[in-house]
């Protein structure tokens, strides 16, 4: 599946309103160049971080980003392997990914605290950012997310399945992908900090057609639902008629989501979304 290339006239135009300067280069991090978008929104405190689902280049956030960055500043990239980022050198387990994400931003100037918005396997990288680093985080936004537990250890995938991998994903993102489960187990081994402003957006389509398949990776009995269900209490759930990709689909969510993020401890500030 090709990558898309990241869409650098349509950011053009639609920050030009903004103010917000746009900064896209290749960063050199040990020896290794990783695609980064930075948009700086000067005078605001707040700064949002994108993290990518599977196979899912920066490009995917183009209608979320240019709106969040009218009101703070925004970092995404591409982790290696991904778009024009050089393949990965290190592990792809998501505490390598978390830290490798940190060394970014601090290179780039970015002060925590952050707002954390995560699509699908990037959502589960945001849970274990925010479990190790608590005090770094301002908010969590979860898209769509991935949550410890679903997926099964890559030895228990069916044999199909685990041939498919080497048809329909490049090196990275199998290497990810047999990573997911040990990643989730990393995260429930950390304690949840229930002041973290969370929302939780569902992908549930009323659609009869619209019906996801796993091929054998998902672990979907009930002591496993019921556990996702039950993460994370204070979390603001909403439930979006949508696909997967829900930040193309319904982009106007999940900006509304990161803005009830942002000014979630400013009483001043109605939500914008209704919490089930």
């Amino acid at each position: 599946m090709p990558l898309t290339r990241f869409t650098l006239p349509f950011l053009a135009l639609a920050l030009a309103s903004t103010h917000a300067h746009a900064e896209t280069m290749l960063k050199d991090i040990a020896g290794h160049k990783i695609e980064v978008l930075k948009l700086a929104k000067p005078g605001t405190p707040a700064t949002v971080v994108f993290e990518n689902g599977s196979r899912n280049t920066l490009d995917k956030w183009d209608k979320v980003i240019p709106e969040v960055a009218k009101e703070a500043t925004v970092f995404a990239y591409n982790r290696p392997g991904y778009g024009k980022s050089d393949k990965p050198s290190t592990p792809r387990d998501g505490k390598t990914v978390v830290e490798e994400l940190r060394q970014l931003l601090r290179e780039q100037g970015l002060q925590p605290p952050y707002t954390l918005v995560g699509h699908s396997l990037g959502g589960l990288y945001m849970q274990l950012y925010a479990r190790a680093y608590p005090q770094e985080v301002q908010g969590v936004v979860l898209v769509d997310s991935l949550y410890p537990g679903i997926i099964k250890k890559p030895q228990d995938f069916p044999l199909m399945t685990r041939m498919a991998k080497y048809v329909f994903l490049n090196a990275a993102m199998e290497a990810e992908v047999d990573q997911i489960n040990s990643t989730g187990q990393a995260t429930l081994a950390l304690p949840w900090n229930d002041d973290i402003p969370v929302v939780r957006l569902f992908n549930v389509p009323k659609s009869a057609g619209a019906v996801a398949v796993d091929l054998g990776t998902v672990n979907d009995d009930e002591q496993t639902r019921n556990m996702v269900k039950n993460m994370y209490p204070k979390a603001c759930k909403v439930i979006v008629d949508s696909d997967h990709q829900m930040q193309q689909a319904n982009p106007e969510v999940v900006v509304n989501a990161i803005r009830d993020v942002i000014g979630a401890r400013d009483g001043k500030r109605q939500p914008a979304l209704h919490c089930i």
